[in-house]
């Protein structure tokens, strides 16, 4: 899969933590667009490429 998934990041999650959540999820490579502080919530666009 190539694309851009649009997640809502919860509360106590950083950025990092999710590209982690939907890389084992997907088995895909992710990257994310911005950084969200911990505490922030809200939309998070990540990039996601089919690993070869």
């Amino acid at each position: 899969m190539n694309g851009v998934l649009i997640v809502n990041k919860p509360q106590d999650y950083t950025s990092h933590d999710v590209v982690n959540v939907v890389k084992k999820a997907l088995n895909e490579k992710i990257g994310h667009t911005g950084t969200l502080d911990p505490l922030a919530t809200g939309v998070l666009p990540l990039l996601v490429r089919k690993r070869n």
